[in-house]
């Protein structure tokens, strides 16, 4: 399969962009806006052969230093049968329109009034606890993400539910599953807790990684 070129690949970024106009591209194939300490994106994520992408809803919270926006909470556009689907770069023209519209219906959080920070620590704590339901891998990111997100935009009362709901999953969570540097149960509380009572020390961590990534031409809702 021939890989798309970087003319392919501009306009199709723009074509999203115009369908999305509350993000602004950032990227060839990235889409983003900031809402409070974390963006938001509409990735175009490239197939390995490269010749299609997958509509990739996510976001990437800002308050830890990190070499990329990853790509959390993500959610590729999925047919009705919950299959990832790609779009072929030559099908673009015919496909994207419908698949903006899909994408937008099944992503968790808005893909258009943008989501508050109480949305956005909601969909991380569903999704902790789906995993944990599911057996999944422990979501200790998100969790991190739920408590650290409210504290850097001030609200102490979503920081320590989160925190609350750390304590509580942290108890179920195998042993075995945990990451490999994983510090303890004691020690992961006491320094979320550290973090969370420093919303300065969080919102300096913010500014640095907007500068980082260069994010400082994405709009900030």
């Amino acid at each position: 399969m021939t890989k798309t070129d970087p003319a392919t690949a501009k306009q199709v970024t723009a074509d999203w962009a115009r369908v999305f106009d509350g993000f602004d591209i950032w990227r060839p194939l990235r889409l983003l806006r900031r809402v409070g300490p974390l963006v938001q994106g509409i990735t175009l994520d490239r197939s390995t052969s490269g010749d299609a992408y997958f509509p990739t809803a996510h976001i990437h919270a800002l308050m830890r230093p990190f070499p990329v926006v990853s790509l959390a909470l993500g959610q590729r556009l999925a047919s009705t049968s919950g299959v990832q689907e790609a779009i072929k770069f030559t099908d673009h023209a015919e496909d994207y329109l419908d698949a903006a519209r899909r994408l937008a219906g099944q992503a968790r959080l808005s893909l258009d009034v943008p989501p508050t920070v109480a949305d956005v620590v909601t969909e991380l704590r569903a999704f902790a606890t789906a995993q944990h339901g599911l057996d999944g891998l422990p979501a200790v990111s998100a969790v991190e993400d739920s408590i650290l997100v409210p504290s850097a935009s001030g609200d102490r009362d979503l920081a320590e539910e989160g925190l609350e709901l750390a304590r509580d999953l942290v108890k179920k969570w195998p042993k075995h599953r945990l990451p490999l540097d994983w510090v303890g149960e004691k020690v992961w509380i006491t320094s979320l807790r550290k973090s969370a009572d420093n919303a300065e020390d969080l919102r300096a961590i913010v500014e640095s990684q907007v500068r980082a990534h260069k994010l400082t031409k994405i709009r900030q809702n």
